[in-house]
Parts: structure tokens; C-alpha cells; sequence
């Protein structure tokens, strides 16, 4: 997940959805379930922590996925099944006159094999790697389940529970992406959830194409063999003609060399040099315009050090490590307003977020209503060994998606649901 600042845009939420929420919330039934969440709030935390300390680096969830099938089993949600990429997702099936909404976290972390993901308690928070990023998401679906059953709430439409692979970094979504690609036809609306405050409501996604770019020539001695083009001039080329690229403000459009290497001595003309390179938009159109510029700018440099030195010998490969979808929606879609109103409800004042990467960039690519909301909880220090969760007052965040799910999906005898059937054979 990539934390943004929050956006000044006016929320807007209309008079049918702030009647509904308003109904809602004095509904004895849904106050009880809310209560109940605030009492779970240590019971959640304890589950956080359990799966916490499973490690689960990107490419190697599957011991945690283990674990999560095992306990939304034990919770008696129908037909859970780990695809064949290890997204594991069960449903809980409405009365059958609703849509199916998918409610998510992510398995994955940042974090490589062998990192100390004990929790460790100091000053009453948490610290561990991965506590609050997705930690606090996956514990967050599993009390959304136990608060429905425990109150025997049936709902209108299905509801997908379950968690993704492959969020972080170099996993390109690909979890997400696996989920639509074979169960998009199902998948009426779609809410992520990442650590955050319940007040914080992502509705649109920022779109990323990254590539490994390796130049490769002859090398030689600096001295004997001058006059032969250099993979690192080639390089350092390319990144002066990137630094000067103009992108737009709006809609905020970046670009960034992130690593460089390559050489092996002082005098050595290099044969190799590397860069990795991130390139991002919340628009799709510009990210593509983007992207064909700076591979053409790569090219330009290829071909500039080769006529230096009167040579054909310097070449390039690109290699797309990264390609994630960019992604918006109205912010008076359904499910931003039932998301803002739920956020009202339960007396935060809603915010519109501005664009993030995270598993809603999917959905909201394909015109799948998405949402990605926060689990609750101060939290801090994510991606870093010093990441820590404060839980006081941390049942906000589920009572938030919880009343979001239930405006959506509709409650049986009591509200219709907000979100639509998309009557989709594929996406």
C-alpha cells in the first residue's frame, strides 16, 4: 500500500443514502453488532498479532494463507477455496436478492525470509513487521465474519471474505488481478482493507509501469581500450534525458529512477549497467504517454553513445517488472457515498483520499466499484522493522466496514442494498 495525502474534494452523499444510513444505525440489530465489535476489539487484536508473526514475504504467503482458510472455515464460510495462485476466498451467502460484494485484505508483506516478525509490546503498542500493513486488514475481515454470525445477520446479497497475494511491491497485483481474471463475472462491488483511520476512504487508484533496464557492451580498459562506448555513460545519459521529462500536476503524473549499478572497477570501461525505473499516473492515458516517451528516451541514449564512439556495439534490454492499473470513479459512485455516510455514522468526519496503490486499482480499472477503506487504529513505521499499532479505539475501523458492507449488500427486512447487480458474463 502507498500513503497519500487526503484530498479537499467535498464529499457528496445524497438524501436516499444518508436516509438509508440513518435507519441504519438505529436498527437495535446493527447497534448490538457494532457494540459487539467494540467489545471484541482485544480478541481482534489477538488474532492480528497471531497472524502477524506468520511470515509472509510476496511469492511465499502460503503457510499464512494456510492459516487464514483454516480459521474462515472454522468461522463456516461456504466454498472457501486457495486459487491457484494462493488467494484464498470463501463466500457467505445473502438471501439471494442482492449483488456480491468482495471484502479483502492482503496476505503478503514487504518483509524478506527470515525477518523477526514478533510482536513486541512498548508504551501499549504493538511493533512487529507487517502489523498494521495488512495485519490489521486480514484480522479485520475475520471480525466482520464473527460479528455477522455471532448476530445471525442475513443479508440480501453474497459477500466474498477472504485475502489476495502478491499486494506488495514486485507483486504487481497479481493476486487481484488472478481474482477478476477468473472471478470478475461474479464480483459486483469490491472494498480493500489497509491499515488506516476510518474517517480515510480511497476511491481512486494511481496507475504504475516499472522497468528493469540493463545496457550491455564490450567493456575494456579505461586507458587501452578508450574509444569504445560505455553501459554506464548510456546510462547516465538516460537518466539526464528522464530528469527533464514535463509531466502534469494534474492529474499528477511521476517518474523516478530508483536504483542504479553496474561497473566493476575504476578503470574499467563497464560492461554492464542497470536501472530500475517507476513510472506513475492516476490517469491511464498519461501513464501510457509517459511510458512511451521514457522507453524512446532510453533509446535515444543508446543510440547518442554509440554514434560518440562511432560504434553499434552498446545495446539495451527492458524488462517490465511492474504494471499496475490506473483507476478512477465519480465521487458520488454508490459506494464512496455508502462508505462516507457509514464514516458519519459512527461520528468521524469522512475524507476523500487522494489516489493510492493498492488491490482497488483492479476493480476500479475494469469499472467495478471499489473502495479501499482503513482497518482502524493509530499505526506507524510501515515497510520498516520499526512498524508498530496502537489499537485504542481501533474497533472504529471494522464498525465503519461493517456498516459499509451492510448498506451495500442490503440487510433482510430491514434495507434494501445500495450497490447493483453489474448482470456481467465477464468483465
Amino acid at each position: 500500500m502507498d500513503n497519500n495525502n487526503e484530498n479537499k474534494i467535498q464529499p457528496i452523499i445524497s438524501s436516499h443514502t444518508e436516509k438509508l444510513y440513518k435507519s441504519l444505525i438505529n436498527e437495535p440489530l446493527i447497534s448490538r453488532t457494532l457494540q459487539l465489535i467494540k467489545e471484541n476489539n482485544e480478541s481482534t487484536l489477538k488474532d492480528q498479532i497471531e497472524l502477524t508473526e506468520i511470515p509472509a514475504p510476496t511469492f511465499d504467503e502460503g503457510v499464512r494463507g494456510q492459516e487464514f482458510r483454516k480459521r474462515l472455515e472454522k468461522l463456516g464460510l461456504e466454498d472457501v477455496q486457495t486459487d491457484e495462485v494462493g488467494n484464498v476466498f470463501g463466500v457467505r451467502r445473502g438471501a439471494g436478492n442482492g449483488p456480491t460484494l468482495v471484502v479483502c485484505a492482503h496476505l503478503d508483506t514487504v518483509f524478506p525470509e527470515g525477518t523477526d516478525v514478533k510482536a513486541k509490546w512498548k508504551d501499549g503498542k504493538v511493533y512487529a513487521p507487517g502489523i498494521s500493513d495488512d495485519g490489521r486488514g486480514l484480522t479485520v475481515v475475520l471480525t466482520l465474519l464473527k460479528a455477522l454470525n455471532e448476530q445471525n445477520i442475513k443479508t440480501e446479497g453474497n459477500v466474498l471474505f477472504g485475502a489476495t497475494v502478491g499486494e506488495e511491491g514486485l507483486g504487481d497485483l497479481y493476486g487481484v488481478k488472478a481474482l477478476f481474471e477468473n472471478r470478475g463475472h461474479e464480483i459486483d462491488g469490491f472494498i480493500s482493507i489497509e491499515p488506516g483511520s476510518p474517517s480515510r476512504i480511497i476511491y481512486a487508484g494511481t496507475g504504475s509501469k516499472r522497468y528493469n533496464v540493463t545496457f550491455t557492451g564490450p567493456g575494456g580498459h579505461s586507458f587501452g581500450d578508450f574509444g569504445l562506448p560505455s553501459a554506464i555513460h548510456a546510462l547516465g545519459r538516460a537518466i539526464a534525458k528522464i530528469s527533464q521529462v514535463e509531466t502534469p500536476n494534474d492529474p499528477k503524473t511521476t517518474f523516478n529512477v530508483g536504483t542504479v549499478a553496474g561497473g566493476t572497477t575504476v578503470n574499467t570501461i563497464a560492461a554492464k549497467a542497470n536501472m530500475v525505473i517507476d513510472l506513475r499516473s492516476t490517469c491511464a492515458e498519461e501513464l501510457n504517454c509517459l511510458e512511451e516517451e521514457v522507453l524512446s528516451l532510453i533509446h535515444e541514449a543508446v543510440k547518442e553513445e554509440n554514434e560518440r564512439w562511432k560504434s553499434g556495439e552498446l545495446s539495451v534490454e527492458l524488462v517490465q517488472v511492474g504494471d499496475r492499473p490506473a483507476g478512477t470513479q465519480s465521487t458520488d459512485a454508490v459506494i464512496v457515498q455508502a462508505a462516507l455516510a457509514a464514516t458519519k455514522s459512527i461520528g468521524f468526519e469522512p475524507a476523500l483520499s487522494s489516489p493510492s496503490s493498492t488491490d482497488s486499482n483492479v476493480p476500479i480499472s475494469l469499472g467495478v466499484p471499489a473502495v479501499t477503506l482503513g482497518g482502524g487504529g493509530e499505526f506507524g513505521g510501515v515497510h520498516t522493522l520499526g512498524e508498530f499499532f496502537d489499537p485504542t479505539d481501533a474497533y472504529y475501523g471494522p464498525q465503519q466496514i461493517m456498516l459499509t458492507v451492510l448498506g451495500l449488500v442490503g440487510v433482510k427486512g430491514i434495507c434494501k442494498p445500495l450497490l447493483e447487480k453489474r448482470n456481467l458474463e465477464s468483465i
